[in-house]
């Protein structure tokens, strides 16, 4: 096995690289969004070709995000528990102004003139987009090996792959070039790369992220969702992109007795039953 060089998974990001640590942070004024967000710009230029992450870096509109953002925290307003935070979006989602090609050389460089409602989202809560990760071609396969950038790869060992679909968002925040970053799922597309590398990921619930405006996918098994460091931080990223829009033909319930899901996680259990096949 490959040795993986340290500053990939040692990372000199800051407040270890998580989510919420940084938001803690932030709200003491012990450094800013802005700080930050030049720190992780900073590791993305470094890492970001080694290990396949980014296809597109939005470096401008991230600085002026993060003043914003700066801004409304030292007025005491932020936007929402994890305004300021860096992320990144999956290549599969539409945003508005940003070269989006679904890791395909077909599509060319286009760019959508509105949003996903999950990007809308991430923006409302003012959180920092960095750019857009990596994905194969159209999200089809279980590996992130496309035409329009370097292959996805871990972070432990770079001879190995970061799977798919969302290889970039997973060799991202294992990397620390972001500390969370948005995927998706339809038959493992976050769940094998975060097991890949060592991260946390999370498919919802059919309706509990809204997929508007477009529903490409006539099966309805994709979901967008979170690949995180902690299940806290994958808890808050989740809290910020779910919800519905008005137009979803499937809306998730609440959660019982209401409350974020980053809530629960300090909730005690109380007694569980595994279930499993036989």
């Amino acid at each position: 096995m490959t040795a993986t060089p340290p500053s990939y998974v040692d990372s000199s990001a800051p407040y270890g690289g998580t989510a919420l640590a940084l938001a803690d942070a932030f709200r003491a004024l012990d450094t800013t969004p802005t700080e930050a967000v030049e720190v992780f710009l900073s590791r993305i230029e470094e890492h970001s070709e080694a290990l396949g992450a980014f296809v597109t870096v939005t470096a401008d509109a991230a600085r002026s995000a993060a003043a914003a953002s700066t801004d409304r925290i030292r007025r005491g307003v932020p936007l929402s528990r994890l305004d300021g935070v860096p992320t990144a979006i999956k290549d599969l989602a539409l945003t508005a102004g940003v070269v989006t090609r679904f890791g395909s050389t077909a599509v060319g460089d286009y760019v959508p003139p509105f949003s996903d409602e999950v990007v809308r989202r991430v923006a409302a809560a003012g959180m920092v987009s960095l750019g857009k990760t990596n994905t194969p071609e159209f999200g089809c396969p279980c590996y992130t090996e496309p035409d329009v950038a370097p292959p996805a790869r871990t972070p432990y060992d770079l001879d190995r792959g970061a799977a798919g679909s969302s290889g970039g968002a997973a060799a991202a925040v294992a990397g620390s070039l972001v500390p969370v970053a948005h995927g998706s799922d339809g038959g493992g597309s976050i769940r094998i790369p975060a097991s890949v590398c060592g991260l946390v990921g999370f498919k919802p619930s059919r309706g509990m992220v809204s997929r508007a405006p477009i529903y490409g996918d006539i099966s309805g098994l994709s979901m967008s969702g979170p690949l995180a460091r902690t299940v806290r931080d994958s808890a808050a990223f989740l809290d910020v992109m779910a919800g519905p829009a008005p137009t979803d033909a499937v809306w998730a319930a609440p959660t019982r007795d209401g409350g974020d899901l980053l809530d629960w996680c300090d909730r005690d259990p109380g007694r569980l039953r595994v279930g499993r096949f036989a």
